[in-house]
């Protein structure tokens, strides 16, 4: 559908944008400029990279990452649309929805005060609509720099309304899992999805010395990895959203999952800007919503 030769006749930014086709076939842009660099696959518009000027990368990608049509990439920060998780209406549909396993169409690139911008669409089509049956669009403005800044925004083109959950499932790389606190959720309530589903109440900062897969319920404020290892702090600032999903698969979820890499769980965690749970996001006719989230790297 798109060709990079096309899209860089249109959008190339010398020095700046780049489209390029990677070793496995995955049409990429790539994105550099004074405050960091990174890249965006134009399946699922998903950002596989980012790093600032100076820094180790911040989103973890999978050594064993291997780009197929219709599949996610493992890491970086997939983009889960218009359900999370399994749908609870039908299970038996594509667990976190469809956007991520589609194509988007790149619509612009631009200079922006904060760094790069390119600005990704989709349009659920005919196949689509067979397993969510309404009319919308989907953008995704991406400003990549010093910080990276992700907004998600639905548009309701229909005549009736719909409800969302959603997430960017953003995999942040960290030094060492077992030297990683995440801060921010303290005496918060949260579904715990490992075993039985149960509500339970956060005690202090979140650590990882097994499984972990939380959704935390009224948390509209920041959220900050604390990476000892790598002696930064990753902070997580967003709008639009009152839930996080915090996410590790460990040693038997991994062997399972196929394409983390070796002991690539040690290496990252998920901590997801999500509209999930019971956080349920309604748009009328006409309307729209936006899940906004932004990392910022600051030092321990």
């Amino acid at each position: 559908m798109f060709e990079a030769a096309g899209l860089n006749e249109r959008m190339r930014i010398a020095g700046e944008v780049e489209f390029r086709t990677g070793d496995q076939g995955a049409l990429v842009a790539e994105i550099s400029n004074t405050g960091g660099r990174g890249s965006v696959a134009l399946q699922g518009a998903q950002v596989l990279s980012w790093a600032p000027t100076g820094q180790e990368p911040v989103i973890w990608l999978s050594t064993d990452a291997r780009h197929k049509a219709g599949k996610s990439l493992r890491g970086g920060a997939p983009v889960c649309w218009p359900w999370f998780g399994p749908r609870p209406e039908d299970p038996g549909k594509p667990a976190h929805g469809f956007a991520r396993n589609l194509d988007w169409e790149p619509v612009a690139t631009a200079r922006a005060p904060g760094g790069t911008r390119i600005l990704m669409r989709l349009v659920p089509g005919e196949t689509q609509k067979s397993i969510w049956p309404y009319a919308a669009e989907l953008t995704l403005d991406i400003t990549m720099g010093k910080s990276l800044r992700l907004e998600l925004t639905t548009t309701n083109l229909g005549k009736e309304r719909f409800e969302l959950t959603q997430a960017v499932h953003t995999y942040f790389q960290v030094g060492e899992i077992e030297a990683v606190q995440v801060l921010g959720l303290e005496g918060r309530h949260y579904i715990d999805t490992v075993g039985i589903n149960r509500m339970r109440r956060q005690e202090g900062p979140i650590r990882i010395p097994h499984e972990v897969d939380r959704i935390y319920l009224d948390c509209p404020g920041d959220a900050v990895i604390v990476d000892q290892s790598l002696k930064r702090r990753i902070r997580i600032s967003k709008q639009g959203s009152r839930s996080y999903v915090v996410w590790n698969p460990w040693i038997d979820k991994s062997a399972a999952l196929g394409d983390m890499g070796l002991n690539g769980y040690r290496k990252m965690i998920c901590v997801e800007t999500t509209n999930a749970a019971t956080d349920r996001i309604t748009v009328r006719p006409g309307g729209t919503h936006s899940l906004i989230t932004e990392y910022a790297v600051e030092p321990t």
